[in-house]
């Protein structure tokens, strides 16, 4: 399943909705670009104004190791050639109540502590080196195919070394088990209630989001595209 397509028209997500019988509630979740177009942002935007919970992801306070990676996407929008953003949608001011289940900054320091060593000299050796790639040449990344994100791991993924591993279970599968934590609690709370359930996470988490869900019993039922970057 095609979550975030490169194709002629440009790079899109899909935006995906998970039911199961017996269940009142929906799941919507909503593959980001951290950056992309204005129009990306007003559209996801619009449809969250129509959900009743949105559950969003961030890492909650301050953390030095989670600000250079992010400065590592930012710079993208720094470029006004490019024309993009970075995601500047109010979450907190939509009208609908929001939970965020990610890491706090003092945890996600403490895991990139505790990556060995290579580990660590890798991440802040390509943090700048991304930068400055980005800066140039971000909008064409995001229209190539290397962006693209489906609901079953690559080749690459599959054989990368241990050391990316270990950064990628710090940045994706931690933080992925904390909202399934928190998805599951709302399916036991709440599937009576007929709401749509928004989970607005970064495409990278989004398989393991489909794949929890889906031990729950929900599936998706229908999906649809939003353009994130004109090509």
């Amino acid at each position: 399943m095609q979550i975030i397509e490169n194709s002629i028209v440009g790079t899109r997500s899909a935006v995906l909705r998970l039911r199961r019988r017996g269940s009142e509630l929906e799941f919507v979740v909503f593959p980001m670009l951290h950056v992309a177009m204005p129009e990306f942002y007003q559209e996801v935007t619009r449809r969250l104004r129509e959900c009743d919970l949105l559950v969003v992801e961030g890492v909650i306070g301050d953390s030095v190791a989670g600000s250079a990676l992010t400065l590592s996407y930012q710079v993208i929008s720094l470029n006004q050639d490019s024309g993009l953003v970075e995601d500047d949608i109010p979450y907190g001011d939509l009208g609908v109540p929001v939970i965020t289940p990610d890491m706090t900054g003092e945890e996600f320091d403490k895991g990139a502590g505790e990556l060995p060593l290579k580990t660590r000299l890798m991440m802040w050796g390509v943090a700048p080196v991304a930068a400055a790639l980005n800066f140039f040449n971000g909008r064409e990344r995001l229209l190539s195919h290397d962006i693209e994100v489906n609901d079953l791991p690559t080749a690459a993924e599959e054989l990368e070394p241990d050391e990316v591993a270990a950064f990628r279970n710090l940045l994706i599968g931690q933080r992925d088990e904390k909202v399934l934590t928190a998805l599951a609690e709302v399916d036991a709370e709440r599937s009576g209630e007929p709401i749509q359930v928004a989970v607005v996470y970064g495409a990278a988490h989004v398989p393991g989001i489909v794949t929890g869900l889906s031990k729950l019993g929900y599936r998706v039922t229908t999906a649809d595209w939003i353009i994130a970057v004109e090509a």
